[in-house]
C-alpha cells in the first residue's frame, strides 16, 4: 500500500452529523418546492453540483445562488469549531512511519479543506477538491484519479477511506480499493473493506500495511 486517500468530512474532522441535520431540517425543504429527496441521493456529491441534480429531478423553491448560500453560510464557522475524529492525528502519524502518502479528497471546496489541513496541522502529499478537476465529482472517478497522480500513485497500490455511498463509489471506479468507514449500510455493501469506528479503521490499515 502506497498511499492512503482520506474523504474529509466524516473521515478527518466529525462534521458529518452536522451536515446531514442540516440538509435534512434546512437545506433540502428550504430549496425543493415539490419532492421529498433523501439524502442518500446528495450525500458525497459537491454542494454544487447538488443544485444541479436536484433541479433536474425536482421543482425548486430556490434559486442557484440562495441555495449555494445556504451551505456556505453554514460552513462559515463550522470547520473552525470542528473536531479531529478521534485518532487521526496517530493513524498520519503511523502511515507517515510506513513510509505512506497521504491524500485528503473531498467534495467540499478547497477553502473549506485548506481550513481544515492548516488548522490541525495535517502531514499529508496532496490536497485534491472536486472543484480543483476538469470533471464531474463524485460518484464520478475523476478526483480519485487525480488525487492517485497527485501521490504518485498507482491506484491499485492505493486505499480510499469513505463513509458514503458515492464516495465509494467514486473511488472503486477509478480502480482505488476503498474502506467504508463509519458504517453506512450501502457504503459497506459497495467497498472492499469495512470499519465502523476509529479503532477499527487504525486496526484494519495496520493489517493492510502488514499484508503489503
Amino acid at each position: 500500500m502506497d498511499a492512503v486517500l482520506f474523504d474529509m468530512d466524516g473521515v478527518i474532522v466529525d462534521t458529518e452529523e452536522f451536515w446531514r441535520a442540516r440538509e435534512a431540517e434546512v437545506i433540502l425543504p428550504a430549496a425543493v418546492a415539490d419532492g421529498d429527496p433523501t439524502q442518500a441521493e446528495i450525500r458525497g456529491i459537491n454542494y454544487r453540483e447538488t443544485y444541479d441534480y436536484l433541479a433536474e429531478r425536482y421543482e425548486m423553491a430556490l434559486d442557484r445562488e440562495e441555495f449555494l448560500n445556504l451551505y456556505e453560510s453554514a460552513a462559515a464557522d463550522l470547520y473552525d469549531g470542528a473536531d479531529l475524529m478521534p485518532g487521526f492525528l496517530d493513524l498520519v502519524a503511523n502511515l507517515r512511519d510506513c513510509g505512506v502518502r497521504i491524500a485528503v479528497v473531498s467534495s467540499s471546496p478547497h477553502t473549506w479543506i485548506d481550513r481544515v489541513v492548516e488548522r490541525f496541522d495535517l502531514d499529508v502529499d496532496a490536497v485534491v477538491s472536486t472543484e480543483d478537476i476538469d470533471g464531474p465529482g463524485k460518484p464520478a472517478p475523476d478526483v480519485y484519479a487525480t488525487a492517485a497522480a497527485a501521490v504518485d500513485a498507482d491506484p491499485a497500490d492505493c486505499v480510499a477511506v469513505e463513509d458514503s455511498p458515492n464516495g465509494v463509489r467514486a473511488a472503486t471506479r477509478a480502480g482505488i480499493p476503498t474502506i467504508a468507514y463509519g458504517g453506512d449500510s450501502t457504503a459497506v455493501e459497495l467497498a472492499d473493506y469495512r470499519a465502523d469506528d476509529p479503532a477499527a479503521l487504525r486496526a484494519l490499515i495496520d493489517e493492510l500495511l502488514a499484508g503489503a
